[in-house]
């Protein structure tokens, strides 16, 4: 009889439910099918292009970079050093110190352990939130305090439940606000529930974990950012986790980066120290390719107002196909309009598992089983499409 090996004791997990969809709109072969489900832009014909000074700037990084050396803990600093100037802006007057993550999901794992790490034991979060944000946080030890903040029905943010939590968490509670483009409801705090947000923060001794990675896509870049720089602007210590996948569009290439913002420089540089301690434990050196790719873009004017018109036609592309889709109004139960207001590429629509698989086997149209959407997944004429297939939900009478 052999010792039983620890790895026996292991149980399959279920595939993501995500990749589960990914794998079964490309086995379908239908032309006219419509993927709702992956988190990426598309233009009008479905495509997911490089971007024209992404492709400028690295072809400047294979003409001019002389070595592929390690870089250290904290990546590409001057990365680090110009993005971060424009998240912050020029008004923010509290220090902050940052280092370069593999993507925003690395990001938001370092946070998560220098939350334990700090003593943290449990961090608060509108829900429904982003799928993978529980279980970062459950994997770095943090208990995720979930709050129904969102009517999903009434494509409304539930402002009085999400501030009566915030009013009830302990001092030294962390909670997480997503800064712009709420994934996947797509609906934000306007200004004043910002301000309330940002005052119950620092009454409560709370620590912010902002997730920004979407920045540009809303109402604009500085408008993205307002909300986390009030509210980090106002708290002793605070955490922004960042993404370049989507306002950059370098999804594969994995960039983000992590600031950490403190009541003076000294508290800020022990921060700072732990982060790289962590960082060094968990990935050693970020990659490279990406951050120096945008460093290079926001360090050329040209180059920059050029990622900007790109950036901005992206924007407006989000802002179109929500007007449109809001405009479809009413079908059956579903109430299409709030989607008009919203921001960025995500909506959850307020569908039943029977309708959305009803939509996946009789109209080729695939989205999440909580019935997030991704607004850039509409090509031309897709949402008349969409629509349709909808009246013919109704028409079916679908049972949920």
């Amino acid at each position: 009889m052999g010792t039983k090996m620890r790895f026996d004791l292991l149980r399959d997990q279920p595939a993501d439910p995500l990749l589960k969809i990914i794998a079964a709109y490309a086995a379908d072969l239908r032309s006219d099918k419509i993927d709702l489900g992956v988190g990426v832009f598309r233009d009008d014909r479905g495509e997911t292009r490089v971007l024209e000074a992404v492709k400028r700037a690295e072809q400047r990084l294979l003409d001019r970079q002389t070595s592929k050396a390690y870089l250290g803990p904290d990546g590409d600093k001057a990365f680090v050093a110009e993005l971060g100037a424009r998240v912050f802006g020029a008004d923010f007057m509290r220090p902050w110190q940052g280092l370069q993550t593999p993507g925003g999901t690395g990001a938001l794992r370092l946070a998560a352990e220098i939350l334990v790490q700090a003593g943290v034991e449990r961090i608060w979060l509108a829900a429904p939130s982003w799928a993978n944000h529980a279980p970062i946080f459950a994997q770095a030890g943090l208990r995720a305090m979930a709050v129904d903040a969102f009517d999903v029905a009434a494509q409304r943010f539930d402002a009085e439940a999400w501030m009566d939590a915030l009013r009830a968490a302990a001092p030294g509670d962390a909670v997480l606000l997503h800064g712009c483009c709420h994934n996947p409801m797509g609906i934000d705090p306007d200004p004043a529930q910002w301000r309330a947000i940002a005052d119950v923060v620092a009454e409560r001794d709370l620590l912010p974990l902002v997730d920004l990675a979407y920045q540009g896509l809303g109402d604009g870049w500085d408008e993205d950012a307002a909300g986390a720089r009030l509210v980090l602007g106002r708290s002793r210590y605070g955490l922004l986790a960042y993404s370049c996948d989507k306002n950059f569009g370098l999804y594969r290439e994995r960039v983000g980066a992590l600031w950490a913002t403190a009541p003076n420089a000294a508290a800020g540089a022990v921060v700072q120290s732990n982060l790289l301690a962590l960082a060094r434990a968990n990935w050693s050196m970020p990659p490279d390719h990406g951050a120096a790719t945008v460093r290079i873009i926001l360090e050329d004017p040209e180059l920059a107002a050029l990622w900007q018109d790109e950036r901005e036609a992206m924007r407006r592309r989000l802002h179109a196909l929500r007007g449109e889709l809001g405009a479809q109004g009413r079908i059956g139960d579903l109430d299409l309009a709030p989607i008009a207001t919203g921001k960025g590429l995500f909506a959850t629509l307020p569908l039943a598992p029977g309708p959305i698989e009803y939509l996946r086997r009789e109209h080729g149209i695939y989205m999440a089983g909580s019935g997030r959407i991704n607004i850039a997944g509409f090509g031309i004429g897709g949402i008349e499409r969409f629509c349709d297939a909808l009246h013919a939900v109704v028409d079916a009478d679908v049972a949920a």
